[in-house]
């Protein structure tokens, strides 16, 4: 079923149907055992049965009950929709948060920057760096392990060395041959984490500088807002003052509404419960009347009066049948009875006749 066909007219009998099938299913649901009706039964009798479960179920019907014998329009949607309600809260149904999925963003593909430096860049290209100038410059890592050694031998010497033998002019000459190699240089470029840092310095001034200026306008803006701000509420508080008359007399002029809107219902209420009780004698009346023009059908129907005019010249032929067998019967009895005399009389004068030659000798 679509959201709309209980909505727009498409076929009123299988609409009617299907209404009266969902609406069982829904009593059902709801906790009241309630039979599924058959295509054949009496429609005012399932519509009658399903507006009596609504109201047991404390929902108002406002409207004649041949309003659902169509089944669609606003009456059908408001059954159905009452019957659900109650179904679902039969079972214990809970509306819930709506879960959103969560949308995975898509990953964004990171480019190299060139400007930013890596530690294992860094290290490829100390490394590079060492190995072209590996003539003239000292490895800094081998300067470090020497140094480290030494210092350990130094601690390990107990100061044994209080007061030092080198003299001065070996020691300078010796300074100016070894001073190129200790030379360290680094080369600058994009990819220099200093760069970056001068770079936000540079930023964070210029978002100073900025914000004096901006700052200066947005307290301007914000002194000219609340004292906007303060103007509207005199001005509120005057029209209030003004106007509290008028507002008595809209509340005043509010209750007296609601109190006949109150009245109202209550006439109202009235009307639907007398609209209601006679719409139910409507539905007697018109199950008596289809009961008194059956019997009136029956009545007036010459069907049994033929059946019994068959069945009485049907006994009167079987009659005559049985009085010719009766008359042959008896005839033959009688013949038999004068066939037995006669035999009888031959028989008795047949003895008697010998008997008095006999004597007469």
């Amino acid at each position: 079923l679509n959201r709309h066909y209980f909505a727009l007219p498409t076929n009123p009998g299988e609409q009617f149907f299907m209404f009266c099938t969902l609406a069982a299913w829904l009593i059902t649901k709801a906790g009241h055992p309630f039979e599924q009706p058959q295509e054949y039964d009496d429609p005012n009798a399932i519509i009658s049965n399903v507006l009596s479960e609504l109201r047991s179920f404390g929902r108002p019907v406002d409207f004649p009950p041949s309003k659902l014998k169509a089944g669609y329009g606003e009456q059908a949607c408001y059954v159905l929709d009452c019957l659900a309600e109650e179904a679902l809260k039969y079972t214990g149904f809970s509306w819930k948060r709506p879960a959103y999925p969560t949308e995975e963003l898509e990953e964004e593909e990171i480019t190299e920057d060139d400007a930013e430096l890596t530690l294992n860049k860094l290290e490829e290209d100390v490394v590079e760096e060492e190995s072209d100038n590996e003539e003239n410059f000292i490895d800094l890592n081998v300067l470090k392990a020497q140094t480290y050694r030494s210092d350990m031998n130094d601690s390990a010497k107990q100061e044994e060395i209080l007061q030092s033998t080198t003299d001065a002019a070996e020691w300078n000459l010796e300074v100016e041959r070894v001073l190129p190699q200790l030379k360290v240089t680094v080369r600058t470029d994009n990819k220099d984490w200093r760069i970056h840092l001068d770079q936000m310095h540079q930023h964070k001034d210029g978002i100073e500088s900025s914000l004096k200026e901006t700052r200066g306008y947005l307290d301007k803006l914000h002194n000219e807002i609340s004292r906007t701000l303060e103007k509207i509420n005199s001005r509120e508080k005057y029209i209030n003052n003004q106007l509290e008359h008028l507002v008595q007399e809209y509340r005043s002029a509010q209750a007296l509404l609601s109190e006949a809107k109150e009245k109202y219902q209550e006439g109202s209420g009235g009307v639907t419960e007398r609209i209601r009780v006679l719409s139910e004698i409507t539905e007697v009346l018109e199950r008596v009347k289809q009961e008194t023009e059956e019997k009136g059908s029956s009545m007036t129907d010459g069907a049994p009066l033929v059946k019994i005019k068959q069945a009485l010249t049907k006994l009167k032929q079987e009659t005559i049948q049985m009085d010719i067998q009766i008359g042959v019967m008896e005839h033959t009895l009688l013949q038999s009875k004068l066939k037995e005399k006669s035999n009888m009389t031959r028989d008795l004068h047949a003895t008697v006749i010998p008997e008095a030659t006999v004597g007469a000798y």
